[in-house]
């Protein structure tokens, strides 16, 4: 029985959305690919009891709780985030964190991975499907938009991405964007 499992997850890189409006069903279709750096990486192990620690633990912890309570895992565990990609730079630090938190806690306990439950039991894929996407696998991603099951959108294209193609990602560690209420109303105010 393994006692510690590490998870090292990328950031994704949105590059738009598709047909805002939901003229086809659905909204917010998208089109973007994972990042090698920054990447999220964290390690959870059985302990005597429970510890979160490292950058973003308050948001790890409270996955970790949610995740252990939904599967009936009453075991202690030691949760710490090594790495995290910068939070509301645009980079799905959010939804990464999430999975790699369900990932390292159903690894650990030898449960099969259900990455799209998860996002949704983790209010992940709100808007997009690229963030769940690109942690399952690689590529240039298109998802085909949300509809109103509350499920992950589905990927409806996956190609890859050319190897001698380069990202050049410049961050602006003087603000951050928009995120929380003032996210979902810019989000509400589309036509």
């Amino acid at each position: 029985m393994s006692n510690s499992v590490t998870i090292q997850v990328p950031a994704r890189l949105h590059l738009g959305f598709l047909d805002l409006n939901g003229d086809t069903g659905r909204r917010f279709g998208s089109v973007g690919l994972p990042l090698s750096e920054p990447e999220t990486v964290v390690t959870l192990s059985r302990s005597s009891e429970t510890i979160v620690e490292g950058a973003d633990s308050r948001r790890a912890g409270e996955h970790l709780s949610t995740l252990c309570s939904h599967l009936g895992i009453r075991g202690q565990h030691r949760l710490v985030v090594e790495q995290s990609i910068p939070s509301h730079a645009g980079l799905g630090s959010g939804t990464q964190i999430a999975l790699a938190v369900a990932a390292a806690l159903r690894t650990l306990h030898k449960l099969p991975l259900d990455i799209g439950s998860d996002a949704t039991l983790l209010d992940r894929g709100g808007r997009s499907g690229i963030g769940i996407a690109s942690f399952e696998s690689g590529g240039v991603i298109v998802d085909a938009g949300k509809d109103d099951s509350g499920r992950p959108p589905p990927v409806v294209a996956r190609l890859p991405f050319p190897e001698e193609w380069r990202v050049i990602l410049i961050l602006d560690h003087g603000g951050h964007g928009l995120h929380g209420d003032a996210e979902i109303a810019a989000f509400r105010s589309l036509p």
